[in-house]
């Protein structure tokens, strides 16, 4: 938990850092995220976000700062708003794909990454990221076939082989 023990350490220091600037771009503020001061640019952020709410940009980016902070749950809530007042863009439903699967909530995720795909059919992401849901449904499939006590070998051959490709994620 170094991420946790380092936003407590930066939080002390708030004080001291320069004031956030509204008109921060989303580029700025990942760029100094990225360069290791996450709290200041999510300060940044939010105030960027105070002077331009409707910046499907800005917006974006917190969902994505959220999740790499590990506040996934607070990631969630930002993209499923994205996907309403945005509906044409497909990178918030992948995104929101992604973070449903890691719960667990497979269905829901091939949905949203089926209506990431129409909305944009050259997703290569949305595509890799559909197959690894098919692989963990595949999996959920398979291993409910066996739970039976089944252990026919084309039925195990498939289980193994499916097993070894949702590793390899």
């Amino acid at each position: 938990m170094l991420r946790g023990l380092l936003a407590a350490v930066l939080a002390g220091l708030v004080s001291a850092a320069p004031a956030a600037d509204p008109g921060a771009s989303a580029r700025d503020i990942e760029r100094q995220f990225r360069s290791g001061e996450q709290r200041l640019a999510l300060q940044q952020l939010d105030q960027a976000l105070i002077a331009r709410p409707s910046d499907p940009g800005l917006r974006f980016l917190r969902a994505v700062l959220l999740t790499e902070t590990g506040r996934s749950a607070e990631a969630v809530p930002v993209l499923e708003r994205m996907t309403e007042d945005f509906p044409d863009l497909p990178e918030p439903y992948n995104n929101l794909a992604v973070l449903q699967a890691a719960d667990g909530q497979l269905d829901r995720a091939r949905s949203l990454l089926e209506t990431a795909l129409r909305l944009d059919p050259a997703y290569r992401t949305a595509h890799e990221n559909l197959g690894d849901v098919f692989v963990r449904l595949a999996l959920r499939a398979y291993e409910a076939a066996a739970a039976g006590g089944r252990t026919e070998p084309a039925l195990q051959t498939k289980l193994r082989l499916v097993r070894e490709l949702a590793s390899a994620r």
